[in-house]
């Protein structure tokens, strides 16, 4: 009897421990079936995504109506004629960070980009198309640059770009940040930017909770104290009261503008001109093209 028991209980130990088995085996399984069916829908709606087509694309009337929506709601951040602004990068040279389809673009404007300045927007279907379209109208002749990025990237460091300008965490902070600055400006602004600094001169970030806040642009200040004083350098923020400025030492000083005898603004650039006699057309064509490897895609 003794024996007959032990049996049994050992019996029925193995059969809770195959029946734990089969019921993990059976969870494995649908796992993967699920996984696998997961993959197969994934695929099938990236292949439908990709084979859907603007409506109004080319349409004369849609690229007005899309004109006149970008002007009104995404201009603030991306700039009145989407080239770039504060905020948003160049939207006209076809250069996409987050995907180049229509369909792309559509989840972009209607979904925003987590973790980045770019929010979900309430636009019906047929205004998001009528923005992409005049989006693709803005797209220029694609240009093709023959330079050289590694000896751009020389250059980059020869002429002393490094000390104002920051790229993935290492620079300056007296210029913009150019970590994806191939994403946001086109190869024309680039070289417009180093042959002639102060000719269109970028705007800096915007901090949405300062209602007092003024427009930031990353032209020459110049803080003039009641000791006759002055401090020039550029603007990190500014209000109606008081004046944050990173001088040319690149230290960052705070002023209440009621201490201060003037607060002068001047619509010129502190990054000096690069001439010809300083940086050869060919130099310069190899400096554009590192820039427009920065994060272009």
């Amino acid at each position: 009897m003794e024996k007959t028991a032990a049996f049994e209980t050992k019996g029925n130990t193995h059969l809770r421990l195959l029946g734990g088995d089969l019921r993990k085996l059976t969870r494995f399984v649908v796992l993967v079936s699920a996984a696998l069916l997961a993959a197969e829908f994934l695929q099938v709606l990236s292949a439908q995504e990709k084979t859907i087509t603007n409506p109004g694309a080319g349409n004369l009337a849609a690229i007005k109506e899309g004109a006149s929506l970008f002007r009104a709601n995404c201009s603030p951040c991306h700039g009145l004629h989407a080239t770039g602004g504060g905020r948003g990068p160049d939207l006209s040279a076809n250069r996409w960070t987050h995907g180049a389809t229509d369909a792309d673009i559509f989840r972009t404007i209607t979904q925003g980009v987590p973790g980045t300045e770019m929010p979900a927007n309430g636009f019906e279907d047929s205004e998001v198309w009528a923005i992409i379209a005049y989006l693709r109208s803005l797209v220029p002749p694609r240009q093709t640059l023959s330079g050289d990025i590694a000896k751009g990237e020389k250059s980059f460091s020869s002429i002393g770009c490094p000390q104002c300008h920051m790229i993935k965490g290492r620079g300056g902070l007296l210029g913009p940040d150019l970590s994806r600055v191939g994403a946001s400006r086109s190869a024309a602004y680039l070289m417009d930017s180093i042959r002639d600094p102060s000719k269109d001169l970028s705007d800096g970030m915007l901090d949405p909770n300062n209602h007092w806040g003024l427009p930031l642009v990353y032209d020459t200040v110049t803080v003039v104290t009641t000791g006759g004083k002055k401090i020039t350098g550029v603007a990190k923020n500014e209000d109606t009261f008081s004046v944050q400025l990173l001088d040319t030492d690149q230290n960052l000083q705070f002023f209440d503008k009621k201490d201060l005898r003037q607060v002068i603004h001047e619509r010129k650039s502190l990054m000096p001109v690069y001439s010809e006699q300083v940086l050869s057309t060919d130099a310069l064509r190899d400096l554009v093209a590192y820039l427009q490897s920065l994060g272009g895609g």
